[in-house]
């Protein structure tokens, strides 16, 4: 018997919060990859950086995957996971985008390495997406709609493309904010329409038509750790200096660095700043050893005598 289903049990709840739970992840991915980008990065802490961005991506995506399935509801049956496979799908999820997120992180956006990039990062997260429903037991054999299951490996390839070349491309904090809307509607529409391909046939007619208590406490109980993971990520954004006050808004090389100068705009000692001598600039205007870069030295010019007032 084919079983009636419907992917909003809680009505607009679940697609609301996990519509959410994409953009999250994707912003926060957008900023930690930028934040890589910054010139002067060593390359320990812009993998740190894009580490941090594929964990809030692949977090996000995934916990959008599973508030989502909260609210599918088969009808005549209680739904049932396999822990083992849930959190497989969680560790893919992470692992193919980490992959995209590397390559164009120190390779760049080039076609090529964009395209491989996109075409990992997607399969993969529809990948996770059918694990994730492998993992799920719905009391009778699950069958999907060939088309439905071809467009949603499609959207899925686009909507990673898409977010690869937004993570090294898109510079500024409403960018990137914007990027992460337009995301969160690829990915979530990618997992509806997944779902609209899916049909259930019971091996036994039951008289259940919602999701029980047990089920709702394994959901959340396994979207809890990715949730913690992504408030830790914010945390983590919020508090870096650059990334709050918008200093990755100049791509890197554009602007000259300031550091080791004092406010007047002269280098302590051990920090002399190109165009000056290492005594410093006298009260005359010239350096005790020549000033440097194209300077004159004292011994070719040598100052003026002092004026000598002679009175009325």
């Amino acid at each position: 018997m084919t079983a009636t289903l419907t992917d909003f049990h809680y009505g607009a709840v679940t697609p609301v919060v996990s519509y959410l739970m994409a953009c999250l992840g994707s912003a926060l991915g957008l900023r930690c990859t930028v934040r890589s980008m910054r010139r002067g990065t060593l390359r320990s802490r812009r993998n740190g950086w894009l580490s941090l961005g594929a964990v809030s991506i692949g977090c996000g995506i995934w916990t959008m995957h599973f508030v989502a399935m909260i609210g599918f509801s088969v009808n005549g049956s209680v739904v049932e996971y396999d822990t083992r496979l849930t959190l497989l799908s969680l560790a893919v999820a992470i692992a193919v985008v980490a992959v995209g997120v590397f390559l164009v992180g120190h390779l760049g956006a080039r076609p090529a390495v964009l395209g491989t990039a996109g075409l990992v990062t997607g399969l993969g997260v529809a990948a996770m997406h059918y694990i994730g429903m492998a993992a799920m037991d719905a009391g009778g054999t699950i069958r999907y709609d060939t088309a439905a299951v071809v467009l949603s490996v499609l959207i899925a390839v686009v909507a990673a493309t898409a977010a690869l070349w937004a993570a090294v491309s898109v510079r500024g904090l409403w960018a990137s904010l914007g990027a992460s809307l337009v995301m969160g509607v690829a990915v979530t529409g990618m997992h509806y329409t997944g779902m609209a391909g899916v049909s259930v046939h019971l091996d036994h007619a039951g008289t259940s038509s919602q999701s029980s208590v047990g089920l709702m406490s394994f959901l959340l109980a396994m979207v809890a750790g990715p949730v913690a993971v992504l408030v830790l990520a914010a945390v983590i954004v919020m508090f870096d200096p650059e990334m709050v006050l918008g200093n990755d808004e100049q791509p890197r090389g554009a602007r000259p660095t300031t550091e080791g100068l004092t406010p007047g705009g002269f280098a302590p000692t051990g920090a002399i700043p190109e165009g000056f001598a290492p005594g410093g600039v006298t009260g005359g205007g010239y350096a005790p050893g020549g000033v440097a870069g194209g300077g004159y030295a004292p011994e070719q010019y040598p100052a003026p005598p002092p004026h000598r007032y002679e009175g009325p």
